[in-house]
Protein backbone atom coordinates (compact mmCIF):
# COMPACT_ATOMS: atom_id res chain seq x y z
CA UNK A 1 0.00 0.00 0.00
CA UNK A 2 0.87 3.57 -1.16
CA UNK A 3 1.60 5.54 2.39
CA UNK A 4 0.01 8.74 1.46
CA UNK A 5 0.41 11.83 3.60
CA UNK A 6 -2.93 14.01 3.30
CA UNK A 7 -2.69 17.67 2.73
CA UNK A 8 -2.10 19.83 6.36
CA UNK A 9 -1.78 16.67 7.73
CA UNK A 10 1.82 15.82 9.19
CA UNK A 11 1.44 12.15 9.85
CA UNK A 12 0.82 9.70 6.39
CA UNK A 13 -2.35 8.09 6.04
CA UNK A 14 -1.76 4.79 7.62
CA UNK A 15 -0.82 5.88 11.42
CA UNK A 16 -4.06 8.25 10.81
CA UNK A 17 -6.01 4.96 9.68
CA UNK A 18 -4.48 2.29 12.90
CA UNK A 19 -5.71 5.33 14.97
CA UNK A 20 -9.09 5.33 13.43
CA UNK A 21 -9.15 1.90 13.66
CA UNK A 22 -8.29 1.55 17.14
CA UNK A 23 -10.96 3.58 18.29
CA UNK A 24 -13.70 2.27 16.26
CA UNK A 25 -12.24 -1.39 16.91
CA UNK A 26 -11.69 -1.41 20.69
CA UNK A 27 -13.76 0.40 23.38
CA UNK A 28 -10.82 2.39 23.96
CA UNK A 29 -11.04 6.32 25.13
CA UNK A 30 -8.80 9.03 22.50
CA UNK A 31 -6.24 9.29 25.28
CA UNK A 32 -5.79 4.99 25.63
CA UNK A 33 -5.23 5.28 21.55
CA UNK A 34 -2.51 8.17 22.17
CA UNK A 35 -1.02 5.70 25.00
CA UNK A 36 -0.91 3.09 22.73
CA UNK A 37 0.61 5.37 19.98
CA UNK A 38 3.15 6.68 22.11
CA UNK A 39 4.25 3.64 22.70
CA UNK A 40 5.14 3.11 18.96
CA UNK A 41 6.62 6.31 18.75
CA UNK A 42 4.11 8.59 17.34
CA UNK A 43 3.86 11.30 19.43
CA UNK A 44 0.16 12.62 18.73
CA UNK A 45 -2.46 14.17 21.52
CA UNK A 46 -5.94 13.28 22.14
CA UNK A 47 -7.40 16.00 20.52
CA UNK A 48 -5.42 15.51 17.28
CA UNK A 49 -6.66 12.00 17.60
CA UNK A 50 -10.46 13.63 17.93
CA UNK A 51 -9.93 15.65 14.75
CA UNK A 52 -8.86 12.40 13.08
CA UNK A 53 -11.69 10.59 13.47
CA UNK A 54 -13.81 13.84 12.81
CA UNK A 55 -12.45 14.30 9.32
CA UNK A 56 -11.94 10.54 7.74
CA UNK A 57 -14.28 8.69 10.06
CA UNK A 58 -17.10 9.74 6.97
CA UNK A 59 -14.49 8.63 4.38
CA UNK A 60 -14.02 5.83 5.93
CA UNK A 61 -17.28 4.76 6.31
CA UNK A 62 -18.23 5.41 2.56
CA UNK A 63 -15.61 2.96 0.97
CA UNK A 64 -16.08 0.00 3.51
CA UNK A 65 -20.17 0.39 2.50
CA UNK A 66 -19.09 -0.80 -0.71
CA UNK A 67 -17.74 -3.54 0.39
CA UNK A 68 -20.04 -4.90 3.07
CA UNK A 69 -20.85 -8.20 1.94
CA UNK A 70 -24.73 -8.80 0.41
CA UNK A 71 -27.52 -8.49 2.94
CA UNK A 72 -29.59 -11.57 3.42
CA UNK A 73 -33.29 -11.47 2.85
CA UNK A 74 -34.19 -11.45 6.27
CA UNK A 75 -34.01 -8.66 8.19
CA UNK A 76 -33.97 -7.58 12.38
CA UNK A 77 -34.68 -4.75 13.99
CA UNK A 78 -34.30 -3.05 17.33
CA UNK A 79 -33.40 -0.09 19.31
CA UNK A 80 -31.89 0.86 22.24
CA UNK A 81 -31.62 3.62 24.84
CA UNK A 82 -28.54 5.95 25.22
CA UNK A 83 -27.91 9.01 26.22
CA UNK A 84 -26.24 11.84 23.82
CA UNK A 85 -25.19 15.42 25.51
CA UNK A 86 -27.45 14.18 28.44
CA UNK A 87 -30.44 13.75 26.78
CA UNK A 88 -32.01 10.62 25.95
CA UNK A 89 -31.68 9.00 22.72
CA UNK A 90 -32.59 5.96 20.62
CA UNK A 91 -30.04 3.85 18.78
CA UNK A 92 -32.74 1.97 15.89
CA UNK A 93 -30.02 -0.94 14.54
CA UNK A 94 -31.53 -3.46 11.55
CA UNK A 95 -28.92 -6.47 10.72
CA UNK A 96 -29.51 -9.62 8.18
CA UNK A 97 -29.55 -13.00 9.72
CA UNK A 98 -26.01 -13.55 9.51
CA UNK A 99 -25.58 -10.55 11.89
CA UNK A 100 -24.02 -7.94 9.53
CA UNK A 101 -25.31 -4.06 10.26
CA UNK A 102 -27.39 -2.87 7.62
CA UNK A 103 -28.19 0.65 9.12
CA UNK A 104 -27.79 2.27 12.50
CA UNK A 105 -29.74 5.62 12.69
CA UNK A 106 -29.64 7.61 16.13
CA UNK A 107 -33.50 8.86 16.82
CA UNK A 108 -34.80 11.30 19.31
CA UNK A 109 -37.98 9.74 19.78
CA UNK A 110 -39.54 5.83 20.03
CA UNK A 111 -42.48 5.89 17.70
CA UNK A 112 -43.62 5.04 14.32
CA UNK A 113 -43.02 8.65 13.29
CA UNK A 114 -38.91 7.92 14.32
CA UNK A 115 -39.53 4.38 12.19
CA UNK A 116 -40.24 5.86 9.06
CA UNK A 117 -37.15 7.57 8.23
CA UNK A 118 -35.30 4.16 9.54
CA UNK A 119 -37.02 2.19 7.46
CA UNK A 120 -36.14 4.48 4.21
CA UNK A 121 -32.43 4.81 4.23
CA UNK A 122 -32.76 1.04 4.77
CA UNK A 123 -35.03 0.58 1.68
CA UNK A 124 -33.14 3.70 -0.27
CA UNK A 125 -30.08 1.12 0.18
CA UNK A 126 -31.21 -2.47 -0.52
CA UNK A 127 -33.55 -4.26 -2.07
CA UNK A 128 -37.05 -5.12 -0.24
CA UNK A 129 -36.58 -8.23 1.75
CA UNK A 130 -38.65 -10.88 2.54
CA UNK A 131 -38.89 -11.17 6.05
CA UNK A 132 -38.78 -8.32 9.00
CA UNK A 133 -38.61 -9.54 12.42
CA UNK A 134 -39.34 -7.16 15.26
CA UNK A 135 -40.48 -7.19 18.90
CA UNK A 136 -44.13 -6.83 19.76
CA UNK A 137 -44.24 -3.06 20.20
CA UNK A 138 -46.43 -1.62 17.67
CA UNK A 139 -44.34 1.04 15.89
CA UNK A 140 -42.49 -0.89 13.66
CA UNK A 141 -45.66 -2.53 12.13
CA UNK A 142 -47.49 0.78 11.77
CA UNK A 143 -44.68 1.80 9.93
CA UNK A 144 -43.99 -0.84 7.68
CA UNK A 145 -48.07 -0.62 7.03
CA UNK A 146 -47.26 2.91 5.62
CA UNK A 147 -44.78 1.81 3.09
CA UNK A 148 -45.84 0.22 -0.31
CA UNK A 149 -42.60 -1.62 -1.26
CA UNK A 150 -43.40 -2.98 2.09
CA UNK A 151 -46.92 -4.61 1.77
CA UNK A 152 -45.87 -8.10 0.61
CA UNK A 153 -43.13 -8.32 3.25
CA UNK A 154 -43.52 -11.15 5.89
CA UNK A 155 -43.60 -9.06 9.85
CA UNK A 156 -42.83 -11.44 12.11
CA UNK A 157 -43.48 -10.06 15.87
CA UNK A 158 -41.51 -12.23 18.30
CA UNK A 159 -41.18 -11.69 22.22
CA UNK A 160 -37.65 -10.25 22.82
CA UNK A 161 -36.28 -13.23 23.91
CA UNK A 162 -36.52 -15.17 20.94
CA UNK A 163 -33.06 -15.14 18.78
CA UNK A 164 -34.81 -12.76 16.29
CA UNK A 165 -34.09 -9.95 18.35
CA UNK A 166 -31.42 -11.60 20.45
CA UNK A 167 -29.48 -11.19 16.99
CA UNK A 168 -29.84 -7.24 16.79
CA UNK A 169 -29.56 -6.83 20.54
CA UNK A 170 -25.86 -8.45 20.48
CA UNK A 171 -25.33 -6.26 17.77
CA UNK A 172 -25.93 -3.32 20.07
CA UNK A 173 -22.97 -4.62 22.64
CA UNK A 174 -20.06 -3.20 20.67
CA UNK A 175 -21.45 0.17 21.00
CA UNK A 176 -22.70 -0.04 24.23
CA UNK A 177 -18.92 -0.95 25.26
CA UNK A 178 -17.05 1.95 23.35
CA UNK A 179 -20.12 4.47 24.84
CA UNK A 180 -18.56 3.27 28.32
CA UNK A 181 -15.36 3.76 27.15
CA UNK A 182 -15.41 7.08 25.59
CA UNK A 183 -17.87 8.16 28.90
CA UNK A 184 -20.61 8.82 26.83
CA UNK A 185 -21.65 10.52 23.95
CA UNK A 186 -21.35 13.88 23.61
CA UNK A 187 -22.75 15.63 20.54
CA UNK A 188 -25.70 14.79 18.47
CA UNK A 189 -23.38 15.10 14.54
CA UNK A 190 -20.25 13.51 15.89
CA UNK A 191 -22.34 10.90 17.45
CA UNK A 192 -24.00 9.80 14.34
CA UNK A 193 -20.99 9.89 12.39
CA UNK A 194 -19.10 7.57 14.83
CA UNK A 195 -21.85 5.37 14.84
CA UNK A 196 -22.01 4.93 10.62
CA UNK A 197 -17.98 3.91 10.48
CA UNK A 198 -18.47 1.78 14.02
CA UNK A 199 -21.28 -0.41 12.06
CA UNK A 200 -19.29 -1.11 9.35
CA UNK A 201 -16.07 -1.81 11.54
CA UNK A 202 -18.39 -4.40 13.63
CA UNK A 203 -19.70 -6.23 10.41
CA UNK A 204 -15.89 -6.23 8.97
CA UNK A 205 -14.79 -7.57 12.27
CA UNK A 206 -17.63 -9.77 13.50
CA UNK A 207 -17.20 -12.86 15.55
CA UNK A 208 -17.23 -16.22 13.79
CA UNK A 209 -19.52 -19.05 15.34
CA UNK A 210 -17.50 -21.58 17.36
CA UNK A 211 -19.20 -24.56 14.57
CA UNK A 212 -16.86 -22.83 11.86
CA UNK A 213 -13.69 -25.26 11.23
CA UNK A 214 -10.58 -23.34 13.10
CA UNK A 215 -9.22 -22.51 10.01
CA UNK A 216 -11.50 -20.27 9.02
CA UNK A 217 -12.37 -18.75 12.28
CA UNK A 218 -8.27 -17.59 12.00
CA UNK A 219 -8.42 -16.44 8.73
CA UNK A 220 -11.22 -14.14 9.50
CA UNK A 221 -9.21 -11.11 11.14
CA UNK A 222 -6.57 -11.74 8.81
CA UNK A 223 -9.42 -10.73 5.97
CA UNK A 224 -10.78 -8.14 8.36
CA UNK A 225 -7.22 -6.32 8.38
CA UNK A 226 -6.45 -6.79 4.66
CA UNK A 227 -9.94 -5.01 3.60
CA UNK A 228 -9.05 -1.82 6.14
CA UNK A 229 -5.64 -1.64 4.72
CA UNK A 230 -7.04 -2.01 1.47
CA UNK A 231 -9.75 0.83 2.21
CA UNK A 232 -6.55 3.22 3.29
CA UNK A 233 -4.77 3.04 -0.31
CA UNK A 234 -6.09 5.08 -3.05
CA UNK A 235 -3.53 8.39 -2.27
CA UNK A 236 -5.06 11.40 -3.73
CA UNK A 237 -8.68 10.56 -3.18
CA UNK A 238 -8.20 11.28 0.97
CA UNK A 239 -10.05 13.52 2.65
CA UNK A 240 -8.84 17.13 2.56
CA UNK A 241 -6.63 16.54 -0.37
Amino acid sequence: MTDHQPSRHRFPISIIQQAVWLSHHCPLSSRDVQDLLQERGVEVSHDTLREWNITFSPWFADHLRHRDPRPCSRWHMDEVCTTVGGVRHWLWRAVDEHGVVLEVLRQRHRDPEAARPFLIRLLGEFHVPETICTDQLARYGAAIRERPALQAVDHQQVIRAARCTTLTLHSHRPTRQHERGQLGFRKIKRTQAFLKLHARVTTLQRHTRTTVPAQIRRSHPHQAVQMWREVGAGGACHPQD
